[in-house]
């Protein structure tokens, strides 16, 4: 029986959005791999490098960041393993003494170290929270910490945005990487670049908790 022309034209939409469907999973594995492997921290550089590498170049096809970090956990999982999971724990517990060491800033931990996908390029990423941002650069000289500084634009919510000040510094063999924000950010963390909403993080009571949780679960995991 011949298919009609709406039919027909059900049939391609209906393949299109399939083939769409199909890039968007290859482009959010590429990019995942990129990132795993090529240490590239950036959501939107990994999505567009693999568009490149892939020859898809239709704005349809680009996945979500959400889309790439469920793509970057599966990745882990498969080929890192307990390298990644290693990874992850010490950054933690070097997020534990770099909370103490700002407590008088309100300080929380942030992004791939808090969310479990922190491999051996990722940085430990912490908030601080002060209306003077001076006096955490102050804190750092007296504690003779050289650093770098930077700039991050973030969106405290839908109606404010604004760049705010970065500090980068090492200790204990990795990279920290602080933002200060205003004091009143406390009450309600920025929205994440990646699903735009309100960032997870953690207090020091919250991180030792996690890291308790995880070594019972290692225990009872345990042959």
């Amino acid at each position: 029986m011949p298919i009609t022309r709406p039919h027909a034209k059900l049939h391609a939409h209906m393949h299109a959005q399939t083939r769409t469907r199909e890039r968007r999973q290859q482009l959010a594995h590429e990019a995942a791999r990129l990132m795993a492997e090529g240490g590239i921290r950036d959501f939107h550089m990994a999505k567009l490098k693999a568009a490149q590498r892939l020859g898809i170049f239709d704005d349809a096809s680009l996945p979500r960041n959400s889309e790439i970090e469920d793509a970057l956990r599966e990745y882990q999982r498969l080929f890192l393993g307990s390298d990644q999971a290693f990874e992850v724990r010490r950054r933690r517990e070097a997020a534990l003494n770099g909370l103490e060491f700002f407590r008088d800033f309100k300080p929380r931990l942030v992004g791939a170290t808090l969310d479990g996908t922190a491999d051996a390029n990722s940085e430990v990423a912490l908030h601080l929270h002060c209306d003077d941002a001076d006096a955490v650069l102050r804190w750092l000289d007296e504690h003779a910490i050289p650093v770098q500084s930077r700039s991050r634009h973030l969106r405290l919510d839908r109606q404010r945005e604004g760049d705010y000040p970065v500090w980068l510094f090492s200790a204990e063999d990795l990279s920290f990487d602080i933002t200060v924000l205003p004091a009143d950010v406390l009450r309600q963390p920025p929205l994440s670049g990646i699903d735009g909403k309100p960032m997870r993080r953690a207090s020091l009571a919250q991180l030792r908790a996690l890291l308790a949780d995880e070594e019972i679960a290692g225990y009872e995991a345990a042959p």
